[in-house]
C-alpha cells in the first residue's frame, strides 16, 4: 500500500450557525493511529502515512480522530470519533520450504499408492493467496514416487508410483517444488512466487515370498506319455539379501486326481497317472514354492498343462441309422448315406475310409460305396425283397481313420425290408401272416381277438357270481348259528299226556345204559330200572321229523357249515298241561317224578351231544 492513500472520511455537524463566526467552523486532527495515518483538517479524510504497511506485520489498527469547532482555536468545542482499520492481503509473499532438505524410509512392500511422507511451504499470505500446488521437477526418483496436494491443510503428500524393491535399489532422491496458484502481477517484479526442497527416500528391506522367473506356465504332453514322464520344470527365488532356498510342491486343491507330481527342490513336473485327452484336453495346476527358512513365505505360480492327442480312438457312425429298403427296390439303388466321427483330434483333419469286411462281400445283398468324403452309401445289389421271407437284413460296415497307428472299428447298420408306393416312401415294415382273409388287415384281427377275450371274462364272472349266491335261512337270528341245533319245542303233559309224541321215538337203544342209576335222587332199591315200552306211537311226528331230516340230507343247496333245522311241533294237547314243579307242588297228592327222572339226564346228553342249548320251554 502506497502513502497518503485514502482510507476512509469522516464527518463531523455544528448545530451552530455556520453564518455566525467561527462558531460551526470545524477541523479535524488525528489524536491515535499514528504514525501508520493521517486525517485531512478541513475534509476528514483518513490517509495512509506510511508507504510500505505489511498485514503480513500488523493487520488491524485504531484511529481516533477529533472534530473541533471554531476552526480549531482555544475555547472551541470538540467530538471525537473511533475508527477500527483493517489491512486485507495480498499476494505478496512466496511460498517458503521451512528446510531444504527432506528424509523419509519405506518398506519395500509398500502398495502403489500408499503414502511415503509429508512436506509442506509455509507462505505468510492467506486465503486463496496462500494456495500451494506441489511438483516434482527433479531426482532419480521421478518415475518411482508422486506426490499431491491436500488443499485442506495446503501440504505436499508424497506416494508410492511403482512396486519398490529394496535388492535393486535402496534410496531415492526428488526435487520437490511449492509455488502459488494464484499471483498478482503487482508483485511479480518482487521475485519467484515459488520454493524448491530435496526429498530423500529410503527403502527398507523385509522379508519376501519366493519369485518365479515367470507369471506363468505352459507345458505340453502327449495322452500316451508313460507314469514319470518329465512335463517341464519351474524356477523360483528368494528375492532378498539372504537368498534362502525354496521347496517345491502342487497346490492339490487344483489337481484333486492326483495327475501329476513335482520334484521338490528342482521344480521339475512329472506325470503321476495315465493321462487322456477325449476326458481332459487341459490341467490347470498351481506351484508353491515355500522358504525353507521361512514357510510362511510362499510364492504361487499357475501352470498349464496341455494334452496332446494320439491316434487311440477308432471311428464310428456318426448317429444311430433307421435304413429301410422298399420290397421293389432295384439293383444298385442308394438306401442309406453313413457318416462317421471320431474322438481324436489329428491336426491335419479326419479322414475316413468305409468298406464291406471280406467275408461279408460273398453273396451280400447290399454293397458299401465310399464317397470320399468321410461318407458313404448303402447300395441294393438285387432287385425285389420280400418282408415275408425275411423282414431284416444286418450290414457290417468296417470304418477306418487315416492316422497313424490306423484304428479302425466295424459298425452294424440293421436294415428292414418295407412295402412302398411308387414314390418310395415308406409305408409298412411289419410282417404279415402267410394266410389272411381277404380284405381283413392285421388291425381287424386284433380287434376281433379282443372282443372275445372280453366275452370271455363276462361269462366267467357271471358263473362266479351264481355259485356264491346264497340261500335264504329258514330262521333269522341277529347270530350265525353253526352248531347243527335241533329244537323241539314241544310242551308235554307229563304222564297222562296221550297226545303229545312219544319222546322214546328219538331215543337210540343202543345208547342206553340200563345199570346207570341216577344221581339226583337216592335209589331204592339196588336192582337196575328195567326199561318200559312206550305206551303209545304217534306216527305223524316220527314221519314229520324224517321228512324233514330227507329235505336237508337232499338240499343241493345247503351250506356246508352245520345248519339249524326246527321242528315246531307240539302235541294235540296234555292233559296235565304243564310238568312244572311249581305247579305240582299245588296239586293233590303224591306226583309222580319217576318220568323226569328218567329222561332228564338224557334230554341233557342230548344238547350236549348237540353242542346247543335246551328250549326256554320245560319238556
Amino acid at each position: 500500500m502506497g502513502k497518503c492513500t485514502p482510507v476512509v472520511q469522516v464527518t463531523a455537524t455544528d448545530d451552530d450557525d455556520a453564518t455566525y463566526g467561527n462558531s460551526a467552523r470545524v477541523v479535524y486532527s488525528i489524536l491515535q493511529g499514528q504514525p501508520y495515518f493521517s486525517v485531512e483538517p478541513d475534509t476528514g479524510i483518513i490517509r495512509t502515512a506510511l508507504a510500505n504497511m505489511n498485514r503480513e506485520n500488523k493487520e488491524k489498527y485504531q484511529v481516533v480522530i477529533q472534530a473541533k469547532d471554531m476552526a480549531g482555536q482555544i475555547g472551541g468545542l470538540s467530538g471525537t470519533a473511533t475508527v477500527n482499520i483493517t489491512l486485507t492481503d495480498v499476494n505478496d509473499n512466496p511460498p517458503r520450504f521451512p528446510q531444504g532438505t527432506y528424509q523419509f524410509s519405506t518398506p519395500e512392500s509398500t502398495e502403489v499408492g500408499s503414502p511415503v511422507g509429508r512436506i509442506k511451504a509455509n507462505d505468510a499470505d492467506v486465503d486463496e493467496n496462500a494456495e500451494v500446488k506441489y511438483n516434482i521437477i527433479g531426482g532419480d526418483g521421478v518415475d518411482m514416487f508422486d506426490i499431491m496436494t491436500d488443499k485442506d491443510i495446503q501440504e505436499g503428500v508424497i506416494t508410492v508410483k511403482r512396486p519398490l524393491d529394496y535388492e535393486r535399489k535402496k534410496i531415492y532422491t526428488i526435487k520437490v517444488q511449492a509455488e502459488n496458484t494464484h499471483l498478482d502481477p503487482r508483485f511479480l517484479l518482487l521475485g519467484p512466487f515459488k520454493d524448491t526442497a530435496t526429498v530423500k527416500i529410503t527403502v527398507e528391506d523385509v522379508d519376501e515370498p519366493p519369485v518365479f522367473e515367470r507369471a506363468s506356465y505352459v507345458m505340453e504332453v502327449k495322452e500316451d506319455a508313460s507314469i514319470g514322464t518329465l512335463i517341464g520344470s519351474v524356477i523360483a527365488a528368494d528375492p532378498d539379501a539372504t537368498k534362502s532356498l525354496v521347496r517345491y510342491s502342487i497346490d492339490r486343491l487344483t489337481d484333486l486326481d492326483r495327475m501329476f507330481n513335482i520334484h521338490s527342490g528342482n521344480g521339475s513336473i512329472i506325470t503321476f497317472k495315465p493321462l487322456d485327452r477325449e476326458s481332459f484336453p487341459w490341467h490347470n495346476i498351481t506351484v508353491t514354492a515355500t522358504e525353507i527358512s521361512n514357510p510362511k513365505q510362499v510364492g504361487r505360480v499357475p501352470v498349464y498343462i496341455r494334452i496332446l492327442d494320439i491316434n487311440d480312438n477308432a471311428p464310428e457312425f456318426a448317429t444311430f441309422y433307421e435304413t429301410f429298403v422298399c420290397e421293389n427296390a432295384k439293383a444298385g439303388q442308394r438306401i442309406q448315406t453313413v457318416s462317421a466321427v471320431d474322438n481324436d483330434d489329428p491336426i491335419g483333419g479326419h479322414k475316413f475310409f468305409f468298406s464291406l469286411p471280406a467275408e461279408a462281400s460273398v453273396n451280400a445283398n447290399f454293397t458299401v460305396r465310399d464317397n470320399k468324403d468321410n461318407t458313404a452309401g448303402i447300395l441294393t445289389r438285387q432287385s425285389g425283397f420280400s418282408r415275408l421271407e425275411r423282414s431284416t437284413y444286418l450290414v457290417p460296415v468296417v470304418i477306418s481313420d487315416g492316422g497313424y497307428p490306423m484304428q479302425s472299428s466295424t459298425s452294424t447298420l440293421t436294415i428292414r425290408v418295407c412295402t412302398c408306393d411308387r414314390e418310395g416312401n415308406m409305408q409298412s415294415c411289419n410282417a404279415e401272416p402267410l394266410i389272411l382273409p381277404a380284405g381283413l388287415s392285421t388291425g381287424a384281427l386284433i380287434a376281433i381277438l379282443l372282443c372275445i377275450i372280453i366275452l370271455l371274462i363276462i361269462v366267467v364272472l357271471f358263473a362266479a357270481l351264481r355259485r356264491q349266491k346264497k340261500k335264504e335261512p329258514l330262521i333269522i337270528s341277529k347270530e350265525d348259528i353253526r352248531d347243527n341245533i335241533v329244537s323241539y319245542n314241544d310242551e308235554g303233559g307229563g304222564e297222562e299226556d296221550t297226545q303229545a309224541f312219544d319222546i322214546g321215538t328219538l331215543r337210540n337203544p343202543e345208547a342206553i345204559d340200563d345199570n346207570k342209576l341216577r344221581r339226583d335222587i337216592i335209589p331204592e332199591t339196588l336192582f337196575p330200572s328195567r326199561r318200559t315200552a312206550p305206551t303209545r306211537d304217534n306216527a305223524d311226528v316220527r314221519d314229520f321229523i324224517n321228512q324233514r331230516l330227507q329235505e336237508n340230507d337232499t338240499d343241493p343247496t345247503a351250506p356246508p357249515y352245520d345248519s339249524l333245522a326246527t321242528y315246531a311241533y307240539e302235541g294235540n294237547g296234555s292233559i296235565a298241561e304243564s310238568l312244572s314243579s311249581l305247579e305240582s307242588a299245588t296239586t293233590e297228592g303224591d306226583q309222580d317224578y319217576n318220568y323226569l327222572s328218567e329222561w332228564g339226564p338224557r334230554f341233557k346228553k342230548l344238547a350236549d351231544m348237540y353242542g346247543g342249548e335246551d328250549s326256554d320251554k320245560d319238556s
